[in-house]
This record gives structure tokens, C-alpha cells and sequence, in this order.
């Protein structure tokens, strides 16, 4: 074992040194902002047409849910910046399974 590993925590030894993985933080990623969902039968779904109202589960002016690579992390608001659609972040959601460091 070299010098520089003996004086780490057996925790510390199993995460790799911050620069190791710096490369990950330039992965791109998948990011969804959900308005809402809803269930509907397939002989529903046949029938939609231009115009078509599909009522959702979310009630009106419900946050809006952030999702990760298909993993909720956080919610927020619609908003308009520069004539931009936004979303401006009104909750983090906890790591799934676990609790924040």
C-alpha cells in the first residue's frame, strides 16, 4: 500500500480523489421537466385528435417535477426569461434511497 493511501479512512479508500472524476462532470444527461401524467385505455388513445383535451393528474399550478436520466430530483415553476420558457427550481428532492450527506 503506498504512503499516500495509508493515511486515508477505509471510507475515504473507496472513494476515488475528486480530479479522478472530474471527466463525469462534462457527461451529458437527460433532462425532464414532467407537466404531468395520466392513465388511458389504448381504445382512447386511437381516438385522440388535434384539439383533443387529456385531463391530467396534477392539479393547476402544482409544481412541475425534474427528472434525471428518468430519476425525480427536484421541482419548480414555469417561467419566462428573455422570452424563453424556464423553470425556476423550487424544491431538491432527496437522493432516492437515501438521505442527503
Amino acid at each position: 500500500m503506498s504512503s499516500s493511501l495509508s493515511s486515508l479512512s477505509s471510507s475515504d479508500a473507496a472513494r476515488p480523489p475528486v480530479d479522478a472524476m472530474g471527466w463525469v462532470m462534462d457527461v451529458p444527461c437527460q433532462v425532464d421537466v414532467i407537466l404531468g401524467s395520466t392513465t388511458v385505455k389504448v381504445r382512447d388513445c386511437v381516438t385522440l385528435a388535434v384539439n383533443a383535451i387529456v385531463k391530467l393528474k396534477q392539479a393547476a399550478g402544482a409544481d412541475l417535477e425534474v427528472r434525471v436520466g428518468g430519476v425525480p430530483v427536484a421541482a419548480g415553476e414555469v417561467v419566462i426569461v428573455d422570452e424563453v420558457v424556464a423553470l425556476r427550481l423550487s424544491r431538491i428532492l432527496p437522493p432516492v434511497g437515501g438521505d442527503l450527506p
